[in-house]
């Protein structure tokens, strides 16, 4: 059995195909980086499963986030830095968290 990890990440990359697809995890290292250049990154691991399996957990985790904000009375803001750097506009955004299930 593979060795169990407990890892913190702030980064990742998917490769999606049509029969799987491989989530991989990276972190950045803990010292200032010079302006302009890219953060280096630690590659922590890679997690494979099927398309219908990360379908089914996007659904259970937008869920989680949705039930934890309602409960909590509160929204947990990403900054507008973020979206830009994944190319998420953000009235695509605020649409798809206004969504009901």
């Amino acid at each position: 059995m593979a060795d169990l990890f407990d890892e913190y990440i702030d980064q990742f990359t998917s490769n999606l195909g049509p029969y799987g697809v491989a989530l991989s995890f990276q972190r950045t290292g803990p010292k200032p980086i010079a302006p302009g250049s890219t953060p280096q990154a630690a590659e922590v691991g890679t997690i494979r499963m099927s398309v219908e399996h990360l379908k089914s957990m996007a659904y259970v985790l937008v869920r989680q986030i949705r039930d934890a904000e309602s409960q909590l009375g509160i929204t947990i803001p990403v900054p507008h830095a973020v979206l830009n750097q994944l190319r998420i506009a953000p009235e695509d955004w605020e649409s798809f968290w206004r969504r009901k299930e």
